[in-house]
């Protein structure tokens, strides 16, 4: 197999708009939703001066540089070039005035698009983008979660500043973009318990932005969350996650979890709100939780808010994956059982901001047709964008079905996966892991326009 070329360096006062970068550091050195990108703006270009930086990797391979000197081209690419007075130009002018003078006789070219091939082109390589975008981030926030997370037992100062600006900049771009849309992902590789993490910030968060909190006790909701389990590395591995068939005594051991936790956020001096997220995010409303069986009206908002989400995630993401329950059976298991247990005012929230059918949730629509809830927009959630089971289109190529441009089309209700017929199940490959991320709404609506 050929290898990839290896990026090259550049001076970053040398960079140019169509040049393909890769920044260092993930989201912790840089404000831009992604490591690897083609600059696209004067702006992006003046960010990336301002960080101080002398030099990035570039690969000239993925750039898209208008250099006919080429002072950024490699030598393959400008010996690749036709001389401009060779035949190859001559003959490249003389098509493109054919394609000319036949777009002006309104005759069709041989393979040319139709408008309609034209826009779902368009269409799905934006909605290819904005998956691989989500995913990107999420993998990067992942990885930065996983290695602050390893930190805290030898360097907790360390450890609490790199969750400090993960948070910071989960907030930044969050509050920065709008409203925001919840995206299902497709299965994406990295740690089991950094992924429980990243996903219980990450909904936390965009609950918390649905109630208008503050910067401030944002940044303290995103570092309580995002280290609410950390007293579990105290813990055996078999005691880390609360099973049926645990002794008295090995239930006990498990909820002392908490209390490394709490014990591990002092050693790392978070800011008291981080603090009470990690303390309390095992208490219920109704005073039932542990350890100190506190009840709402004593728990802080944050320490309410990541309750609700971890238990959330955990229904769907337990840890042996057989007892898993679908998103829209696990919210259904929070309206029924957690009425007494989790803030009326944050359920009531969390349900209308995932949707009465979150992502994830395997469907049959209104006209008969299996579809799977990829992305909610958190301002309409009953109307979600599904991926829908369409024997005469591959998987790949199917464009998401936007059920708010559908006014006459619904969902009917919510299936097992393994209840879809076996056509639909193989299609539409339902994830045996929920991983979400948010992105910006209006991306989700030019995907739409094409």
């Amino acid at each position: 197999m050929r290898e990839a070329p290896s990026p090259h360096l550049a001076a970053v006062d040398d960079l140019r708009i169509g040049m393909f970068i890769h920044l260092e550091g993930g989201w912790l050195a840089h404000p831009f939703p992604l490591s690897n990108f083609k600059i696209s703006s004067p702006q992006q270009i003046a960010t990336i001066r301002s960080l101080g930086l002398k030099s990035v990797r570039w690969s000239p391979d993925k750039s898209d540089l208008e250099t006919p000197t080429g002072s950024f081209a490699t030598p393959e690419q400008r010996a690749a070039r036709p001389d401009p007075g060779s035949d190859a130009v001559a003959l490249s002018a003389a098509g493109a005035a054919a394609t000319v003078a036949e777009a002006s006789a309104g005759a069709p070219s041989a393979g040319r698009e139709s408008v309609v091939e034209r826009r779902q082109r368009v269409a799905l390589a934006a909605q290819r983008d904005a998956l691989q975008r989500c995913q990107q981030q999420f993998v990067e926030a992942n990885l930065a979660c996983k290695t602050l997370t390893e930190m805290v037992m030898n360097r907790p100062r360390v450890a609490r500043e790199q969750s400090e600006a993960l948070s910071r900049a989960l907030v930044e771009k969050m509050l920065g973009q709008g409203e925001s849309c919840i995206r299902l992902l497709s299965e994406v590789a990295g740690d089991k318990a950094s992924a429980h993490a990243v996903n219980v910030t990450v909904l936390s968060l965009l609950l918390g932005k649905t109630f208008g909190l503050s910067q401030e006790d944002m940044q303290d909701l995103g570092v309580g969350a995002m280290l609410h389990d950390v007293g579990k590395l105290d813990l055996p591995e078999r005691l880390r996650h609360r099973e049926d068939h645990f002794s008295p005594s090995e239930a006990l051991y498990y909820q002392e979890h908490v209390a490394h936790g709490a014990s591990h956020a002092r050693r790392m001096g978070l800011s008291e709100g981080a603090q009470r997220v990690v303390e309390q995010h095992h208490e219920h409303a109704d005073g039932t939780g542990f350890p100190l069986r506190l009840s709402s009206d004593r728990m802080t908002v944050g320490a309410r808010i990541v309750a609700l989400v971890n238990r959330y995630d955990n229904l769907c993401n337990p840890n042996v994956p057989s007892r898993a329950l679908t998103p829209h059976e696990s919210l259904s298991l929070l309206f029924a059982q957690g009425k007494t247990k989790f803030d009326a005012a944050i359920m009531g929230a969390f349900i209308k901001m995932m949707g009465v059918y979150p992502p994830g949730s395997a469907v049959q629509l209104t006209d008969e047709r299996f579809a799977i809830v990829v992305a909610v927009n958190s301002n309409r959630p009953l109307k979600p964008r599904v991926l829908v089971h369409d024997a005469a289109v591959a998987a790949k190529d199917a464009l998401l079905l936007d059920l708010e441009a559908e006014p006459r089309l619904g969902i009917r209700r919510s299936l097992k996966p393994l209840a879809l017929p076996r056509a639909a199940l193989e299609y539409l490959s339902p994830r045996p892991r929920m991983a979400y991320f948010f992105e910006p709404a209006h991306e989700l609506a030019a995907e739409a326009i094409g």
